[in-house]
């Protein structure tokens, strides 16, 4: 629109020989000083079309009269005037946007100069297109490519990490470099819009060296565990021996089988058998637990009647919570309840259970078993009315040689019980779970699999077999 109007007022002042004809260069001036290089041919093109049209119109005799001197001398001066402000709407418009983004790229250009790592801007194939940032020690910061970073043997790794970032939009690959001497270098891959990729390079030497540490470590604490493992198991073994003699002799002293005992002597027996009894189920726990961490632990499952290791279990700690004033209750469902179990590791489960509770419970107290079915499980239920355990503790318990000491009532023995049935429960494919109030009592919940093995016989063999 602004040039058809210059375009007319050339024409009605006399065309190209006019005081106007300055004007015919306005489309050439504002696209030079906008900076609109695109542009400048199509400027170039209106405006020889404009002088065209106008020498075209003024052979034809169509133009307007040139005015007078005065006249003249005054549209000249509108015209360097009208120029004149078009070169200051250019300028301002133009000119100044760019020299704006030009301050601000530097300034970008400067932050990304002063980045720790190595910031490449690669191609479609992981060329080297733009580089910022700080190159790792050692590493080329003139390479063409990423893979030009790592040794010749690793170049696979980042051509598959590439293949990856473009299939999931981003990739990191480790790579060691011969500049690093042969250190590990790492790279953070990021696909672009445009098909090309961001890569943060980093020098990774150290990280990979602690990583290697730390799996070092992690293998001779196995292997250091797995010899304690296997040395609680030897000497568990080497210790039962001698000591089944010492119960088997004091059993015989304390029934008297070759003739009577004098003063003391029949206590001591008495005291010699109870020591050895629980020094015997000491090693026992041990020697299972050891078994259990080495993995040489084996069920020897069949299908039982779980009430009947419960109730065998109930039996022989009968006893001992008569002596402590303690009512030790069992409720068990009337029907059998046919599972497919290791049936001394069940009774085992119960007599840590029922122990540490007989051990917690003052006189006086209650402690419950409780089995029934629940769902697709067995559950089995030891609760008390014992002293309880703090949530320190209970957050503790369960651990191998883990013990609620902070308790008026301090408990002997290693602190395998709970770990124990814990790793028996595991191995039968359940679970255990310790619910416990200080001053309320505890409850041990141990939940089973149902489910029995078709492998198995379905029925419990009869009385005549």
């Amino acid at each position: 629109m602004v040039i058809a109007l210059a375009d007319a007022a050339i024409l009605m002042t006399g065309g190209l020989i006019g005081p106007l004809a300055i004007w015919c260069l306005l489309p050439l001036i504002a696209a030079m000083y906008m900076r609109r290089d695109r542009a400048l041919p199509e400027a170039a093109a209106l405006t020889v079309l404009s002088i065209g049209v106008l020498g075209l119109l003024h052979v034809a005799g169509l133009t307007g009269h040139v005015p007078q001197p005065v006249w003249n001398l005054a549209l000249s001066i509108l015209g360097l005037v009208g120029l004149a402000s078009v070169f200051v709407v250019c300028i301002l418009t133009g000119r100044a946007p760019p020299i704006a983004n030009s301050a601000s790229l530097d300034g970008v250009e400067a932050l990304l100069a002063q980045l720790p790592n190595r910031l490449l801007i690669l191609g479609p194939r992981g060329e080297v297109r733009r580089a910022h940032g700080q190159a790792p020690n050692g590493l080329d910061p003139k390479a063409k490519s990423l893979a030009a970073l790592a040794c010749f043997e690793d170049r696979p790794a980042i051509t598959e990490a590439l293949l990856q970032a473009r299939r999931l939009g981003r990739a990191e690959v480790q790579f060691r470099s011969p500049a690093l001497d042969n250190g590990f270098a790492a790279a953070e891959i990021q696909l672009l819009a445009g098909g090309g990729y961001l890569a943060l390079v980093r020098d990774a030497t150290e990280a990979q060296r602690r990583e290697l540490g730390l799996i070092k470590a992690r293998e001779a604490a196995d292997a250091a565990s797995a010899a304690r493992a296997r040395f609680l198991a030897n000497m568990s073994h080497e210790l039962r021996t001698p000591l089944n003699a010492i119960m088997g002799f004091s059993d015989i002293m304390r029934s008297r089988m070759f003739g009577p005992l004098t003063g003391k002597y029949s206590d001591y027996a008495g005291l010699i058998h109870e020591a050895g009894g629980h020094l015997l189920d000491l090693i026992n726990d041990v020697l299972d637990m050891s078994k259990i961490e080495a993995e040489r632990y084996e069920l020897s499952l069949e299908v039982v009647d779980a009430r009947e290791p419960v109730t065998a279990a109930l039996r022989l700690l009968r006893l001992q919570a008569d002596e402590a004033g303690i009512r030790l209750r069992g409720v068990l469902p009337p029907a059998a309840l046919e599972a497919n179990l290791d049936r001394r590791a069940i009774k085992q489960i119960v007599i840590n259970l029922v122990a540490n509770a007989l051990k917690f419970t003052p006189k006086g107290g209650e402690v419950t078993v409780t089995l029934q079915a629940y769902s697709n499980s067995l559950e089995l239920i030891v609760s008390d009315t014992g002293i309880g355990i703090g949530p320190d503790d209970l957050a503790r318990l369960g651990r191998p040689f883990v013990q609620a000491m902070a308790n008026p009532m301090e408990a002997e023995g290693t602190g395998l019980g709970l770990s124990l049935v814990r790793a028996l429960a595991q191995l039968h494919g359940g679970n255990m779970t310790l619910e416990s109030r200080l001053g309320e009592g505890t409850a041990v919940t141990i939940r089973l699999p149902y489910a029995l093995d078709q492998e198995l016989p379905l029925e419990l063999p009869s009385a005549a077999e």
